[in-house]
């Protein structure tokens, strides 16, 4: 008989059907190594926009921190409201748009740095800030190329210098971002260079005494030192990911994340019988089917449905049929004392065998962030492993 008062908490009943195991060792390994390949002058930024790529903003910024990155990069401001209220003191810059003077109090509030990317942006600013008397550090960005946020490299002198005038803001960096630094064709990215240096050299022709600058994503970083500046902004590369495949012997990244699930059924079926919606798979032979606690509501793409493999006690073993909301099946004929309640790994490595996120990638034609990003919030984030001293806060990510 259930006994009520000993019912399971919430919170320790979140991994009993699936999770995602974030490796803190192996992203400290990753931090330490990329730490070593840059120069002494150089800072790491962290990128941990979009809840760190998936894996936990809160624990990988502690993480990453005390492993030797000085900065934070995050896209809004509320992913740097999260830091800030869970203790962290690093410099955070918002890399995306803040345009309102709501928005811009709340940078002043908690201590967030801006992106400035338009001249009216700077008045806006400036304006807001003059009525109480406060000022903000601020980092300038110039579109080299990537046709996304920037002032045109052309106007840098220009848009330096009205900044300048602002009394409310202290230009902290000038920076842009490269839209190809991971293509084996280095044309681009060394015309997007060429015209970064071309805008600083008319800064200093103007009598602009350069601040900190930076330029270099996780693919620029891995290419070139020459493309270091005063700090680097890598994301892809702390989580154990290469940014392209010729990239792979720079540096020794580990993977930091792993997906597993629990089995929740097992049954046998016989030949001719299909499996899930639209019997997009039908037994041949006689089979043992699993039944495994997650979906596409938690980030398992349906489009992988009968294409990928699985970890079950070290082997691989298909997935068949449509992949549903909440649930998918595997077929563990060659495993038929499979238990319920065994926990299945579908990204991550088991004995020899490893599932990699640019393996799924591969199949969906689609780029491993995406992937990563692609975790909902109903799977638990577990940190394993404690390299460094992280606050037992840190831990309760969802």
């Amino acid at each position: 008989m259930l006994s009520w008062d000993k019912t399971p908490s919430l919170a320790s009943m979140r991994c009993d059907r699936a999770w995602v195991e974030i490796d803190l060792p192996a992203l400290a390994h990753n931090v330490q190594q990329l730490c070593r390949f840059l120069s002494p002058q150089t800072n790491l930024m962290a990128v941990v926009k979009a809840d760190a790529y998936g894996h936990g903003a809160v624990v990988v910024a502690q993480t990453v921190l005390a492993a030797g990155a000085r900065w934070l990069g995050v896209a809004t401001i509320p992913e740097g409201i999260e830091l800030r209220e869970n203790g962290i003191q690093a410099p955070v810059l918002v890399l995306g748009a803040t345009n309102t003077p709501e928005q811009i109090r709340a940078l002043v509030r908690w201590r967030l740095q801006p992106t400035l990317c338009t001249p009216k942006q700077a008045l806006v600013f400036s304006e807001t800030l003059s009525a109480s008397e406060r000022s903000l550090p601020v980092h300038l960005k110039l579109d080299t190329g990537m046709s996304r946020l920037g002032a045109p490299w052309q106007q840098a002198v220009e848009f330096v210098q009205l900044v300048s005038r602002c009394p409310n803001l202290k230009i902290a960096s000038i920076y842009s971002h490269f839209a190809t630094a991971d293509s084996l064709d280095p044309t681009v990215m060394q015309q997007q260079h060429s015209r970064f240096q071309a805008a600083l050299a008319e800064l200093q022709n103007a009598g602009i005494q350069l601040p900190k600058l930076h330029l270099a994503n996780s693919a620029a970083t891995l290419t070139d030192p020459a493309l270091h500046y005063d700090m680097v902004r890598v994301g892809l590369a702390i989580y154990g990911l290469y940014p392209a495949e010729h990239l792979r012997q720079v540096v020794e990244l580990k993977p930091v994340l792993q997906v597993k699930a629990r089995v929740t059924q097992v049954k046998t079926i016989e030949a001719g019988t299909g499996v899930s919606y639209g019997y997009q798979f039908v037994a041949r032979d006689p089979m043992r089917v699993a039944v495994v606690g997650i979906g596409y509501a938690d980030g398992v793409p349906r489009n992988l449905s009968n294409k990928i493999n699985v970890l079950v006690r070290g082997e691989r073993v298909p997935q068949i049929g449509a992949i549903t909301m909440d649930q998918l099946m595997l077929d563990v004929s060659a495993i038929p004392d499979l238990q319920a309640g065994e926990v299945v790994t579908l990204l991550g490595s088991e004995g020899v065998h490893q599932i990699s996120v640019d393996d799924w990638a591969a199949m969906l034609g689609t780029i491993s962030w995406e992937i990563l990003c692609s975790f909902k919030h109903r799977l638990p984030r577990v940190p394993v492993g404690q390299p460094f001293e992280v606050p037992e806060q840190s831990t309760a990510q969802s």
